[in-house]
This record gives structure tokens, sequence and C-alpha cells, in this order.
């Protein structure tokens, strides 16, 4: 089916086909695990189910609410001014001068002052006014000033000395607004209870001295609104977390629920285009990456289509499993995430075509997981199962080989389990979560059970594989290079001269295509077959011509040539007759192309100038492959040579170089993508093969 498409299309229409198919397939499987599930809620209702948010997202009220009660938790931070300290005692003193300059007019003013009550009293009253101007609130009357006017200057000297000292004491020490009447009080108490104040001016001696207590410990705006701020951005944002439960079932949906509901996403109000837009550009990159890897990976045309075929077939069935998973998942337990075969796609890639492929498949696989697998789970989980499935899969990749079958695949799981088992483990550790025995018996059987199964389901889906799109894989190569089997049974027995030929033949096109980057397993089985036709006449070809006469020397040349011409043919058909794959049967029909059969050709024109030369040449089609190419060029050289009576690596580089010349002008590699250069290469090589085949036969020249 593939070749029809490949002959049909071509490579580069079927990648873009392939592209679309790619992309769209995981595009549909991805959508609802990215979308989230919204539901029909409305206000003051009962819900009828239990609803988890779908993904964590920030709560901005409540995380404003939070940074707002961080920053009101913050006390007032406070500054102590000295100076104000300080400047108390000083107006203490200045207001007892003023007293005293009143009673007695200061020297060198004049004499005929006359100091009444009066007087004394307007003139105090202005002086105190200028105290009040810097903060020295003293609202004495006019009977506590004249009471204050009216004693000795030693007296005023007296209470002003102590008034100033008791300042001085309370105000040590920091006083805040709220402090400022407790120690107002304690410093009237103790002016009331000291007996060298006289009782006429107790009272003006009390308001003196609490006046001089002020705050000199004032609020630090700027510090504590930088505290503060400093307290809301230290408060982590609020989230409401993947998987919390937003309402419960029956549970009334009030204002702050439906909010929340509203802002997870999961309302029927809200329907936004932005994860489908940014999941359209994540497949697309991954597809595109994707196919660029698989046509790089791969030289010849059809393998890269193989390797399509297979990665998309190998996603599609990972993703089918990951699926049922994902919708059986919410029913059970997480534990059965690690059931998912991870090693199933990497082991299918390495038995259908190469460990390259493989690894692009388990990576994809392994990204698929984080998006399908336990996605109503924190994001942490996911990543454990990404990692799960990655080192799964090269378990798998790794551990089984091409030609691994049956039994042996099955033992090679064993491997992939202990992989998986290992990981579980590291995952149960290092989850500092508290797991129950059973739990851990849970996550150890699932995971041992992952392995089994993916060798499992590859056993069983590998000949579905081959049957139904026509892969030819390196397993099956290996089954049809047994010398057991019943063709090349068949060959030996009737045939040893072919068989010995084809072994050549084989070894040649095995090496040449190796370097050319074709399928050398393939060339090798392929140069097995390929002679398969001679089976039916075996004595009409030379190699198996022992001891006897050449049958073609009684015969005519037309009869000779339908002879050797039917070979091909008839390879093909025995081929279809066993149900070999096609690449081979294509070998055998192909190997010869279109070329003449000189020998009986130039025999037939000696006795009929007229012959027609169409008549004696194979019925084709032309190699169509690089393999084919190849085994078609390694069976003329193999023949040339082996007819050599005395080889040299000279006659054997020259009969090489004239095999390939012709071959060329005859056009008979014009079908296939054989380069110049790949062809200089599969010369060297047949070259370097032939002289170590006949190394003891060859005369070195002596120096």
């Amino acid at each position: 089916m593939m070749r029809q498409v490949q002959s049909k299309m071509g490579y580069r229409r079927f990648a873009m086909l392939m592209s679309v198919l790619i992309g769209a397939m995981l595009y549909v499987f991805f959508l609802q695990h990215v979308t989230e599930e919204t539901y029909d809620v409305q206000l003051f209702q009962l819900a009828d189910e239990t609803i988890r948010a779908s993904k964590t997202v920030e709560d901005p009220i409540r995380t404003e609410l939070e940074r707002q009660r961080a920053a009101e938790d913050v006390p007032q931070s406070y500054q102590f001014h000295e100076e104000i300290a300080r400047n108390q005692s000083t107006v203490i003193e200045s207001f007892f001068t003023y007293i005293l300059d009143i009673k007695e007019p200061l020297p060198g003013e004049p004499e005929t002052k006359v100091n009444t009550s009066e007087t004394m009293l307007t003139a105090l009253r202005e002086q105190l006014r200028t105290l009040e101007a810097e903060q020295a609130e003293l609202r004495l009357t006019d009977s506590m000033l004249l009471a204050l006017l009216e004693q000795p200057e030693a007296v005023l000297q007296r209470v002003s000395g102590y008034l100033q000292e008791q300042v001085d004491t309370s105000l040590k020490e920091p006083v805040r607004e709220t402090e400022v009447q407790d120690v107002q009080d304690a410093i009237e108490q103790r002016i009331r209870e000291n007996n060298t104040v006289p009782a006429a001016i107790v009272q003006p001696a009390v308001m003196i001295g609490r006046a001089g207590i002020i705050p000199t410990e004032t609020v630090d705006e700027e510090l504590t609104a930088a505290q503060r701020e400093q307290a809301r951005l230290s408060v982590e944002p609020t989230r409401i977390l993947q998987g919390q439960v937003l309402v419960q079932d029956g549970q009334v949906i009030d204002r702050e629920v439906y909010r929340q509901l509203e802002l997870a996403g999961l309302t029927d109000q809200q329907n936004s285009y932005v994860p489908r837009l940014g999941l359209l550009l994540f497949v697309l990159v991954l597809t595109v990456l994707l196919i660029l890897a698989v046509s790089r990976t791969e030289k010849d045309e059809r393998r890269k289509i193989d390797a399509l075929f297979v990665t998309a077939t190998v996603l599609l069935l990972t993703l089918i499993i990951m699926q049922l998973i994902s919708t059986v998942e919410g029913e059970f337990d997480v534990t059965i995430a690690f059931l998912f075969p991870a090693a199933l796609g990497g082991m299918i890639a390495v038995l259908l075509t190469d460990e390259r492929i493989a690894v692009l498949i388990t990576a994809v696989t392994a990204a698929s997981a984080g998006l399908m697998l336990i996605s109503s789970y924190a994001g942490m989980l996911q990543a454990y199962i990404v990692l799960y499935v990655l080192f799964g899969g090269l378990a798998g990749i790794y551990l089984v080989r091409p030609e691994d079958r049956g039994s042996r695949l099955l033992q090679k799981s064993l491997l992939v389990s202990a992989v998986n088992v290992l990981f579980v483990g590291f995952y149960l550790l290092v989850n500092q979560s508290q797991h129950g025995i059973m739990e851990v018996a849970y996550y150890i059987g699932a995971a041992f059970a992952s392995g089994l199964l993916s060798g499992a389901l590859a056993v069983g889906l590998l000949p579905l594989f081959e049957s139904a799109f026509g892969i030819l894989s390196t397993l099956r190569l290996v089954e049809l290079s047994n010398p057991n089997h019943p063709l090349l049974r068949r060959i030996l027995t009737e045939t040893p001269g072919t068989y010995h030929h084809s072994v050549m033949v084989a070894n040649l096109a095995d090496a040449a295509c190796e370097e050319i980057g074709a399928n050398g397993l393939l060339a090798r089985v392929g140069s097995y077959y390929h002679d398969i036709g001679k089976t039916i006449h075996p004595v009409f070809f030379i190699e198996n011509q022992v001891n006897m006469r050449n049958p073609h020397d009684t015969i005519e040349p037309e009869k000779s040539r339908d002879i050797i011409l039917a070979h091909s043919p008839d390879g093909a058909a025995v081929l279809k007759q066993y149900k070999m794959p096609q690449e081979i049967i294509d070998i055998a029909a192909q190997h010869h192309g279109t070329s003449l059969l000189k020998f009986f050709y130039f025999k037939a024109k000696e006795q009929d100038p007229d012959v027609n030369e169409k008549d004696y040449r194979y019925i084709g089609p032309k190699p169509q492959t690089k393999e084919t190419a190849v085994i078609s060029l390694a069976d003329s050289v193999e023949a040339a040579v082996r007819s050599m009576k005395e080889p040299s690596p000279e006659k054997i580089r020259n009969l090489v170089n004239a095999i390939v010349e012709d071959k060329v002008k005859d056009g008979q590699l014009d079908d296939c993508d054989l380069t110049l250069h790949e062809l200089k290469i599969v010369k060297r090589v047949f070259c370097e093969t032939l002289n170590g085949i006949f190394h003891s036969r060859i005369e070195y020249p002596k120096d």
C-alpha cells in the first residue's frame, strides 16, 4: 500500500499529508485536556456535582485582602527627637528668667520704669506668647502669674531648677502621644508631694511642669509606609490550586463560590480561545519538528515513508491508550496512569524502523502524557509522569534489539518493568508524601505491569503492522536470512552454485548499501533470494554446471534466451507463491532491469544479422530502489570477477569500473535515486570487498 502511495504522490506530498494527519490527530486528542470543562451553575442554587479547579489561577481579591492584612499588622515606626527633650527644660528656664526680669529692671534700663502688677502681667503675657510659639503651652491664669511674681528670687530659682530637673528626668525616655497624659500625671504628683515648692505657687508649678511634657517620639510616616509596602510585597499571591475542590455536591453556590468558579474559567459564560490557539501553535511546532526529524533521519524515500507510517500509527495507538486511561482515571486512582505501556511505541519503532525514529516517537509520547494523563492533578505530578514515560520508553528502545521476537521480546519487557519500578521508587521517595503499604504496592504493581503490557502488545501488534502496511521489519528480514528457510534450503540443495554466488553478492551489496546509507540488511536478504528463479532450470546456469556439458551448446540461442530471461519473472512468481515481502519480490524481478543478454544476442546475430536486440533484453522493470540497483551491480561484478583467471587489485578495479559504466550507459540505473557520489562509493566498496575475498589468489607485485 505504501509503495502505491509513494508512486502516486511522491514523498514530499506524502509528507505534507502525514503532517496534516498527525497534527490533526494530536490536536483532537489534546484539545479536551487543555480546554477547561465548564458547568451550568447559577447563584444560590445547589451544585449538582463536586467541581474541582482544572488549573492553578491567582485569586486577585484574596491576594489583595491578605496583603492589606499584612500591611495593617505592621506596627508604626517611631523616631525619637532628643532635641525636643533638651529644649523643654530650656523653655522652663526661660519662663522663670522672664519673671525675674520683670520683677527687677535689668542694669541700664531707665529707673523711671514703674513695675505695677498690671504692667508686669502685660509684659509677662507678651513673653508667654513667645514661649507658646515655641510649643510650651503655659496656660496660667492672672492669679497664678501674680503669685509667681510675688515670690522671692531665691524661691523662683529653686522652683525653676526643680521643675527643669523633673522635666529632664521624665523626658530621658521617649514619650509618645498616647503616653503624655500618664507622664504629666506622674510629674504633677511629684510636684505636689515636694515640700520645697511653696503652697502659693504649687498650682502654677504643676501647670508649668505639665506643660513641659510633650511627645518626644513621633510616628515616622516614611519608614512606616516602606515597611508596610515591604510586608505587602512579601505576601505570596493567593491561588486556587489545580485539583482544589471549589464546591461540593449539594453545596449552595454563594457569591464567593461563584466568583471562584468564574475565576477558574468553569462557568458556561466563559469561552476562551487562548488555550486553543496555544495548543494549535504547540501541535504545529511539534508536528513540523517530527516530520523534519524523520526526513533527516532516513535517507531513502521508501524508508522515510515507512517511518512516517509507523510514526503516525504508533502515535495514534498510544494516544488511544492514553485517552482510555484518562477516561477511567477519575473513577479509580492516580496510580492507574503508571499502568500506561510507556515502552510500547519505542519497542514497535525499533522493531519496524530504527532507534532514532523510536526516540522521536518516545519524546512525543512523553509530551503527550504530560497533557493527557493525570491532567486534573498538580503540575509536579504531571512532570513525574512525563519522566516516567520518557524513561520507560528509552528503556524499551535500548533494551530491545531489532531481531528480538516472541519470548525474547517478553523477556526484555521484564527488564523494562524493572526500570519502571525503579523510577516509581524514585518518585515515591522524592514526593515526600505519606504512602501506605497498599498504595506503594499499587504503584509498583502498575509500573511492573506497564513493562509487561508493552512487550505483550508489541508481540501481538507487530504482525499486524507488517501485514497491514507492508512494512518489512528488521525482525522479518532476520527471519528470512535463516538458512533453514524453505526457499534458501531449496536454493542450496537444487542450485548450490547459485547459492554460493548469492552469498557473495550479499556480502558485496550489504557492505555497499551500509556505506551509502541504504538498508544493508534488506540488500543482503534480497541477494539471498534474487536468483530463486534459477531453481526451475538449474543446469542452464553456468555456476551450477559441475562436471557436465553445457546444455546451451545443444539448443538454439532463442531457447537459451528464453530460459535465461525467464529466471527473473520466474523467481518473482516463486516468491509471491511463498508470500514473501514485496521488497524481496521486487529485487528478484528488477535485479537485471532491461539489460541485454549479450552472449546469446551475439550468438543469435551470427546466425541472423537481423535479430531484434529487444528480444534479448530482460523484461524489467529497471531497479527502482538503491538496494536493488546495488544488488544488480554486485550480481554482475561478482560473476565477472569469479570468471577472472588471475585477479589482481588493478584488474578488479578496472572490471568494476567497466561494469558500472556499462550499466550507467545502458540506462539501467535511470529509475533509482543513486547519485554519482554514491556510485563512486559503491565501486570503492566492491573493490575493497573483492580484494579481501580473493586475497589468497591475488599475486601482488614484488618490491
